[in-house]
C-alpha cells in the first residue's frame, strides 16, 4: 500500500472533472445517492448499505431486464426492442431514492431531468426505458415492505464487566439496533453467519493480549504508534458508506465498465455491504461487548491488567456494542466479491479519505483488508479478535452471494 497526499490544484480540478464525465449512468446515481443517504439523510456508516443495495438491486434488475445477460435478483420483464438501458438506471435509481426520502425529492427530480436529458436516443426508446426502470424499483419497494427498515428495537445491555456502556463524548444510546434484525438481502437470516467464536473471556491470554494491545497502539497519546500508522488509523474514520461509494465509482471508471457490468458489480457490492452490517450487528447486539473506551479505565476485568483512568482512542468511538469489528465485516464481503467480480485478488484498488485528505493506493485485496482490520486497533476501536472475526464474517457473505446470486443467464 501506498500513501499520497493530495491537494485542490487546478490539475486535480481538471481531473476529477474528466473522471466524472467519464462515469457512466450507474456511478453517477452511485454519487448522488451517497449524497441523498449520507450528506442528507445521515444515515449511519453500516446502515447506510441498505438503502444503497436498495438503490442498486433496482437498477441491476433494470438494466439485466434489457440486456438479459444475468439471472435477475427479482424483477424482469421483455421490454420493447430499443428500451434505454441508461434511462433505466436512471429511473430505477431516481424512483428508489424519492421512495424512501421523499423530502428530497426537488433535489432527485432535478437530477433524474438533467440525466434523461443527457441520454442520446429517441424519445420512445428513453420512455420504454424509464418505464422499465420505476417497475424495477416498484417492485423492490414492494418485495422489501416490512423488512424492519428503521423499526423500534429495542436494546438494553448486560450488566457488568466485559459488558457494553455508553461512550464518550455523548455517552449516548447505542445506533441502530434495528440493523441486525432486519430481513437481508441474499442471507437466509441475519444469523446465518453467527460467528463461531465469542469474545475473548476475561479470564483468558487472548484478553489480556489484545488489550494490552490496544491499550498501547490504540491510545490518543500513543509512543509506540508510528506516524503511518495514526494517519491509517484516522484514514479509515471516514464514513464508510461515503467512503466505498467513491472507491466503488472510482473503480468502475478505471476498468472502463459500461452500464450493464457497473449496474452488475454495484448491486452485488452494496448488497453484500448490506448483509454483512445486517449479520454483524445481529452478532454485535446479541455478544453485546465493551470498548475500550469503557474497558481499558477500569482495568479490563481482570487483575492482571493495569487500568488507566484517563485512556482515551485515537478516534471517536462509534456508537455500538464492539464484537465483531463493523468495518472488518464489511470490508471483507466487498473486498472478496471484487476479486471474485474481477477474478483475482490482485486487484489495483485505490481508496481516498476526507478525514485525511490522502489516497491509499492497494495492489490486491488481501493488502487492502489487512490495512483496514490494523487501523480499526491503531484508532482504539477493536481488539485484534475481533477484527479478525469480523472479516471471517464479511467472507461468508460474500461467498454466499457470489454462489447464489448474479450469475450469468441462463
Amino acid at each position: 500500500m501506498k500513501i499520497a497526499r493530495f491537494t485542490l490544484s487546478l490539475a486535480v480540478a481538471l481531473l476529477l472533472a474528466a473522471s466524472l464525465s467519464a462515469q457512466n449512468v450507474v456511478s453517477q446515481w452511485n454519487a448522488i445517492a451517497s449524497t441523498a443517504i449520507v450528506v442528507n439523510a445521515k444515515e449511519g456508516p453500516a446502515a447506510s448499505g441498505v438503502w444503497f443495495a436498495y438503490v442498486h438491486l433496482a437498477v441491476f434488475d433494470a438494466v439485466n431486464a434489457i440486456d438479459h445477460r444475468f439471472q435477475p435478483y427479482l424483477f424482469t420483464s421483455n421490454p420493447p426492442a430499443g428500451a434505454n438501458m441508461d434511462a433505466a438506471a436512471i429511473a430505477a435509481a431516481h424512483w428508489i431514492l424519492v421512495n424512501y426520502f421523499l423530502s428530497q425529492q426537488p433535489t432527485l427530480d432535478t437530477e433524474f431531468a438533467t440525466s434523461l436529458a443527457a441520454i442520446s436516443d429517441t424519445a420512445a426508446n428513453i420512455a420504454a426505458g424509464r418505464s422499465v426502470g420505476e417497475a424495477s424499483a416498484q417492485a423492490l419497494i414492494t418485495a422489501r415492505a416490512n423488512d424492519g427498515l428503521l423499526a423500534n428495537v429495542s436494546y438494553t445491555p448486560p450488566v457488568g464487566p466485559g459488558y457494553w456502556l455508553p461512550t464518550p463524548p455523548s455517552f449516548g444510546l447505542p445506533v441502530t439496533p434495528w440493523l441486525g434484525q432486519m430481513v437481508p438481502f441474499t442471507m437466509s437470516s441475519p444469523a446465518q453467519f453467527f460467528p463461531d467464536e465469542a469474545p475473548y473471556a476475561l479470564d483468558s491470554q487472548q484478553w489480556i493480549d489484545d488489550y494490552n494491545q490496544i491499550m498501547t497502539l490504540g491510545a490518543l497519546n500513543s509512543t509506540v504508534r508510528t506516524a503511518q500508522q495514526t494517519e491509517i488509523g484516522l484514514f479509515w474514520t471516514e464514513h464508510t458508506g461515503q467512503q466505498y461509494a467513491r472507491a466503488f465509482q472510482n473503480l468502475a471508471t478505471q476498468k472502463g465498465l459500461q452500464t450493464s457490468d457497473t449496474a452488475r458489480m454495484m448491486a452485488m457490492l452494496w448488497a453484500g455491504y448490506a448483509d454483512a452490517g445486517i449479520g454483524c450487528w445481529n452478532a454485535k447486539f446479541t455478544f453485546s461487548a465493551w470498548r475500550p473506551v469503557t474497558a481499558i479505565p477500569v482495568g479490563g476485568g481482570n487483575s492482571a491488567l493495569t487500568a488507566d483512568p484517563s485512556w482515551l482512542p485515537l478516534g471517536t468511538t462509534p456508537s455500538h456494542p464492539e464484537y465483531p469489528a463493523g468495518h472488518a465485516c464489511v470490508t471483507g464481503a466487498v473486498s472478496t466479491i471484487l476479486a471474485g467480480f474481477f477474478g483475482t485478488p490482485k486487484l489495483a484498488f485505490t481508496v481516498d479519505s476526507l478525514v485525511t485528505n490522502t489516497t491509499h493506493y492497494f495492489n490486491g485485496t488481501s493488502d487492502w483488508t489487512h490495512e483496514v482490520e490494523n487501523a480499526r486497533i491503531y484508532a482504539g476501536f477493536h481488539y485484534h479478535h475481533s477484527v479478525i472475526q469480523g472479516r471471517v464474517l464479511g467472507l461468508k457473505v460474500a461467498h454466499n452471494l457470489t454462489q447464489r446470486y448474479f450469475g450469468k443467464a441462463r
